[in-house]
């Protein structure tokens, strides 16, 4: 029973620390790191109440080092899955008609953990599972994540306090009622924020949640399961499982109670998860609330105005930070002939002087892709650019998997502008770069648009504010996420919602209340309070 109209906390921005030589947050993260490095852990399944240990395990090794054991975790098989699912609708009794405001001091407990004693553990764990170095943990485990659990609080109440008008002896009021039924969070490796968020946000609106973490992810997932039961969540609400993909979404896209999906992964899985649904939509109580965001094929544009060392700093940053395995990397760049050679001689040298190996030195800048799967489709397509007449290597192109996952930082200069890893999304550090003629402006606009099915983000860098214009407009539909003279990644919770359209998703916007929305069934109420006693109107007479 509510008893006040509670403010929540302002959020803000989480501040990201430096890491700089001698800082205390170094010292603590590399002290964490080499404890969870010695530790073989042994991550179970969280079903209800339960730590499941099935025996059916996987080992867990970090991608920069995959000879060295972390541990190992346990898979469900089908009954251990729908355990989840009815543990889950039993937590949704007590859940969804928990005052609004202590499910948000659970998710605002859990940001300050991150933010305070947790900081360096999140961090750590995301270095050793995804090869991140410690900047990019920095920015997305602990920053990132903290601001998904602050700013969804005050979207919240935002959400809440959003009422309709009321006439004359008539009071209307909505509640944004949790769905019906369990939502499926499905989190990729690449963030652990998104990894956090996707089962968290929905849990915050009322949802109860089963959540499957990336299979390369699970490692840094085990974490977020234990900072949010240390901030009180209650048993069910949320439920890991890990196990076989395509099993458990077979079984939990046949419930009944099947009630939304909350996805970040491939294009490719996530069409053929919508074919389920639309195979079973007989089946469901209510129709689902399907959420996606997938691949991506992120350009940069330069016009001839454009600053030859902003650009190249763009393409370098943008294009190989954590290996280019963001699905706002920049993977394709179109040129002025008039400023190309300049660019990508900066470009060439920025690359050079990457130091590469593990997260663990903090000089390195460039760290192991995940795991074989994404090594050997990447030195595939190095290897057939060495080949090709319409492709050169810039710099970079060579790749070792002695030790780690280890791929060079490789630019690719193609005189096709339809060239296959143009198109293609290889989500890895490679970059392609067509050098188009400077006259051929607005032509080469039309084919950043028409080139790649996905629209998640781009860049446009020009000093001329009338090419600027241009390309707003040109590219209105080519990213969801659209940016003027910076790199088309980092993205800021409360600051630039993203999400694109296309082949790249639903565009549904997380780090916003566009996304809450979607995790809600809102419920009109009207009460009258003299109500009328006699059926006639008066044009009756």
């Amino acid at each position: 029973m509510g008893k006040g109209f509670f403010k929540v906390p302002k959020a803000v921005n989480e501040p990201v620390k430096g890491y700089a030589p001698g800082s205390p947050e170094r010292k603590a993260v590399l002290e964490v790191y080499k404890e969870l490095w010695n530790t073989k852990v042994d991550v179970p399944l969280y079903i209800g109440k339960e730590e499941i240990r099935t025996g059916n395990t996987t080992e867990m090794y970090p991608p920069h080092d995959h000879k060295h054991l972390l541990g190992t975790y346990h898979n469900a098989d089908k009954g251990l899955v729908e355990k989840a699912i009815e543990e889950a609708l039993k937590a949704r009794e007590k859940w969804a008609n928990l005052p609004w405001e202590e499910r948000a001091a659970v998710f605002l407990k859990a940001a300050d953990l991150i933010a305070g004693p947790y900081r360096a553990k999140m961090n750590a764990a995301t270095m050793i599972a995804q090869s991140k170095t410690v900047h990019q943990a920095e920015i997305d485990s602990a920053c990132e994540l903290i601001d998904f659990l602050r700013f969804n609080v005050e979207f919240m109440a935002n959400i809440y306090n959003d009422q309709p008008n009321s006439s004359e002896g008539v009071w209307n009021r909505v509640e944004y009622r949790p769905l019906e039924g369990f939502v499926y969070a499905v989190t990729p490796f690449n963030f652990t924020a998104i990894s956090g968020n996707l089962p968290t946000s929905a849990a915050l609106m009322g949802n109860v949640v089963v959540w499957k973490p990336s299979a390369s992810q699970v490692f840094s997932a085990n974490v977020i399961v234990e900072v949010l039961r240390k901030a009180g969540l209650p048993a069910g609400v949320i439920n890991v499982v890990n196990g076989d993909a395509r099993m458990v979404t077979e079984v939990l896209l046949a419930s009944p109670h099947f009630a939304g999906i909350h996805f970040t992964g491939s294009t490719g899985v996530f069409q053929s998860i919508w074919k389920q649904i639309g195979d079973n939509i007989h089946k469901y109580r209510t129709y689902p609330k399907i959420v996606g965001e997938t691949g991506g094929k992120d350009f940069i544009i330069a016009h001839p105005s454009a600053d030859a060392q902003e650009v190249a700093t763009a393409i370098t940053r943008g294009a190989f930070e954590f290996q280019g395995q963001k699905c706002s990397a920049a993977s394709r760049v179109y040129l002025p002939k008039s400023k190309a050679d300049a660019i990508l001689a900066l470009v060439k040298k920025d690359v050079e002087s990457f130091k590469m190996g593990s997260p663990e030195d903090m000089s390195n800048f460039i760290t192991a892709v995940i795991n074989k799967t994404a090594f050997d489709k990447l030195a595939s397509y190095i290897d057939q650019a060495k080949k090709d007449k319409e492709a050169s290597i810039l710099v970079g192109g060579g790749y070792d998997c002695s030790k780690g996952w280890f791929i060079e930082p490789t630019v690719i200069v193609t005189t096709n502008p339809k060239y296959t890893t143009m198109e293609t999304e290889l989500f890895g550090p490679v970059v392609t770069v067509y050098v188009y003629e400077d006259a051929q402006w607005s032509e080469t606009l039309k084919l950043v648009d028409e080139t790649s099915e996905y629209a998640l983000t781009g860049a446009v860098f020009a000093d001329c504010r009338y090419a600027i214009d241009e390309a707003v407009k040109a590219l209105a539909n080519a990213a969801g996420n659209f940016y003027v003279n910076d790199k088309p990644t980092g993205a800021v919770v409360g600051q630039q919602p993203f999400g694109g359209a296309r082949a790249s998703g639903t565009n549904d916007k997380a780090g916003s209340a566009q996304n809450l929305l979607r995790w809600v069934s809102p419920r009109l109420i009207k009460e009258t309070f003299v109500s009328p006693t006699d059926y006639r109107y008066p044009f009756l007479g």
